[in-house]
């Protein structure tokens, strides 16, 4: 990681644009572009961050919307839940965006309703909470639409609870966007042959792609410290979910809560040991270079 005050430059600069974004609830608009992950293993150095951060300072004046090379952390907002229920996930993924790759970044999270005629500008949407999750038939259209053009919906359930509400009531979204039909169209599918209504999403295996967009993770998704504490159903859930399109993942689900675990605060020793945002780093070159 960029050593401790470049990181805490950073942080504050994103976190307090993330905040103030989720706050007035802005929508912007952004084109997306196809960047080239530096090698793993090869983070950006103090000085590249504190660059980024003057260049993210320069531009809060002079450019609002994002750059066409630049990636952005683009969150759905639901009318139904607590869609911005941890602001700071942003501001982590961004800066390690920042330390161990050259993709740019945007320094502000983006809210962009899934009705909105710029949602296919954004290759990346992240969604989370806790409460019920339903979407409005144009709204299913349009995701239905962003999946099968391109685009990857990370969805992150914050109950960790295979059972709760979020769970039930995403999967089920996703059942009534993606019926059988279309998913054995040409440009849908499911992740595993054969998924019928009833049937909850399928597992991606632990050869996919995914797990080695950038750093290896050979056994699957990384745990997190909030599966085993006690809320939801307190047990780790060794595997995502997922549909696919054209090849590549459309909607990929989780049910164990990175939301939560990537919004920590930077000066937690215990993050600083070691660095749970590497998974999100996957997430994102995945997105931009498939």
């Amino acid at each position: 990681m960029p050593h401790d005050s470049t990181r805490r430059e950073f942080l504050s600069a994103l976190v307090s644009s993330s905040l103030a974004t989720l706050g007035a609830g802005t929508v912007a608009s952004a084109a997306g572009g196809v960047v080239a992950p530096a090698a793993a293993g090869a983070p950006i150095s103090a000085s590249g961050a504190r660059r980024a951060v003057s260049a993210t300072a320069a531009r809060s004046t002079s450019q609002v919307k994002p750059r066409g090379s630049e990636f952005v952390f683009a969150r759905l907002p639901s009318t139904s839940g607590d869609w911005d229920f941890n602001p700071k996930v942003a501001a982590n993924v961004l800066n390690s965006i920042v330390e161990y790759t050259t993709i740019p970044v945007y320094g502000q999270e983006v809210v962009i309703t899934a009705d909105s005629k710029e949602l296919f500008a954004f290759p990346f949407i992240f969604m989370t909470g806790h409460k019920l999750v339903r979407f409005s038939q144009a709204e299913r259209e349009a995701l239905a639409r962003y999946v099968e053009q391109g685009g990857l919906l990370f969805s992150d359930d914050c109950n960790h609870d295979v059972s709760g509400l979020y769970a039930q009531s995403f999967e089920q979204e996703m059942r009534t966007i993606f019926p059988p039909q279309r998913l054995r169209g040409p440009a849908t599918r499911s992740a595993a042959a054969g998924w019928e209504p009833g049937e909850a999403l399928p597992k991606i295996p632990n050869s996919h792609p995914l797990y080695r967009a950038f750093f290896r993770f050979p056994d699957g998704p990384p745990q997190t410290s909030h599966e085993l504490n006690g809320w939801g159903d307190d047990m780790v859930h060794d595997y995502l979910k997922a549909i696919e399109a054209n090849g590549r993942i459309g909607v990929l689900y989780s049910n164990k809560d990175y939301g939560c675990e990537w919004d920590y605060e930077w000066k937690n020793t215990r993050f600083q040991r070691d660095d749970n945002t590497k998974f999100a780093v996957n997430l994102v070159t995945y997105t931009m270079t498939t």
